[in-house]
């Protein structure tokens, strides 16, 4: 890969009015100056449909985080910007009433500006949550991938085309800083072509249109959190379980992903916070036909109101259901189907691995919810799946009895980190390589 701080290239783009153009600098040139403008940290950000988690960490031996924060509610009513300063413990919370993820850019510069000033970022690393077929490894930002990164927005369109504009946003400010994309789908590159192929017309597989998968880049920080805790188990029978707001599951085999349940959307594979999950193609047909339904409208619904909200009626928040559920038999309809169909992909990802070895939850519903986790294990003896209820119950490191057959462990999955970890070995590999020739 040629060095991406020698690098010169042109964005244009008439609908943003962004031009590019990256300044031939090397590290060693930005490192010079003054010691409170020295470039030596690296910005991680993870944007979602209406949210922006981003932390900024001091890049020295080890990669030290000093400030993480959150904009919340993007776009909708009762925004909010929280930050916490790691060093010293302070956390603020203000109200920011912002229109779109580009607009959250100059608060976010006044606030790294005030933290370490802005010129002391060395480089900024996006989750980029579609890559298509084309973009399967991390790498840096030119106009022909934010050129590829528009024709594919329609492929998630509550994600991809404001992630864009994100990146778009913050060039057309700072276009000295190189930024980096991190894939969500290229954890699931390795799939075996079976299990990527959708059981509709041939011809559209040559549109793009195929098994894809999604939280990759929690799963790649897992696997790498496995490999520092237990090398040898990322070569066994893995199943590892994201369970969030979003929530899916990726069944790997001799360290690579075999299958996952999200499919050409986030939407796919089991039910979520708010998004339905797989659905019979002929119920969509029906609410249609009957019910008169358009295209944005079934989108509308199977992502922001189906779900844990959809079957609850009253909050998307697993926490919310796992409260009312001694009150309110709907909260615990939509907490027992959740767990239920989690268990049955575990099961169908322990058929496709032949077996399991070790199970890892993550996630903040996998991290936190013990409940939750009883109820996905419970009646799965016959895989060698067990709990130790004292360990679950405390959340420990492994939940699983110490003679159980399948480890099952719980891993605080950080996407930032593995964002910054990614920029950083970017930035290292193309300090290695020659300029490239003019």
């Amino acid at each position: 890969m040629p060095n991406p701080l020698h690098l010169r290239s042109a964005w244009a783009r008439k609908d943003c009015r962004v031009a590019f153009s990256m300044t031939s600098l090397t590290v060693s040139s930005m490192a010079a100056g003054s010691e409170s403008a020295q470039p030596n940290h690296v910005l991680a950000i993870n944007s979602g449909s209406s949210s922006i988690k981003f932390a900024l960490y001091r890049v020295a031996n080890l990669l030290e985080l000093v400030l993480k924060g959150k904009f919340e509610r993007v776009g909708l009513p009762n925004g909010e910007l929280k930050t916490t300063h790691v060093l010293t413990g302070e956390t603020q919370s203000r109200p920011l009433s912002i229109q779109n993820l580009a607009a959250c850019v100059p608060p976010l510069i006044e606030l790294l500006e005030n933290t370490v000033r802005w010129d002391a970022v060395q480089a900024i690393g996006h989750r980029v949550v579609h890559g298509g077929s084309r973009f399967t490894e991390s790498q840096l930002v030119t106009r022909a991938l934010l050129d590829e990164l528009h024709r594919l927005g329609p492929f998630v369109p509550d994600h991809l085309p404001s992630g864009t504009m994100l990146i778009e946003a913050i060039h057309n400010e700072y276009s000295n800083v190189p930024q980096f994309a991190c894939f969500d789908t290229a954890f699931h590159r390795t799939m075996p072509r079976v299990a990527k192929l959708l059981p509709i017309p041939r011809r559209f597989e040559a549109k793009g249109i195929q098994r894809y998968g999604f939280h990759g880049l929690s799963y790649s920080f897992i696997m790498q959190e496995l490999s520092r805790l237990a090398p040898g188990s990322v070569n066994d029978r893995l199943i590892l379980a994201h369970l969030g707001n979003g929530a899916s599951m990726a069944a790997v085999k001799n360290g690579r992903c075999i299958d996952t349940s999200m499919s050409f959307t986030p939407t796919g594979g089991f039910l979520m916070s708010t998004r339905s999950g797989d659905l019979d193609p002929g119920l969509l047909t029906y609410l249609s036909r009957v019910e008169g339904m358009t295209g944005e409208q079934i989108h509308l619904m199977t992502n922001k109101e189906s779900g844990l909200l959809g079957i609850s009626e009253t909050s998307p928040d697993m926490r919310d259901l796992l409260g009312a559920a001694s009150t309110d038999v709907r909260a615990v309809e939509a907490v027992s189907l959740f767990c239920y169909q989690a268990k049955k992909w575990l099961g169908s990802f322990a058929a496709a691995l032949g077996g399991l070895d070790t199970l890892v939850f993550a996630g903040g519903i996998g991290e936190n919810a013990a409940d939750v986790r009883t109820r996905i294990c419970s009646g799965l003896d016959f895989l060698g799946l067990q709990l130790d209820a004292s360990r679950n119950q405390s959340g420990a490191p492994i939940i699983s009895p110490d003679h159980a057959k399948v480890t099952v462990r719980i891993i605080r999955t950080d996407e930032e980190r593995y964002i910054a970890d990614s920029v950083l070995k970017l930035l290292a590999s193309s300090d290695r390589s020659p300029p490239p020739t003019p």
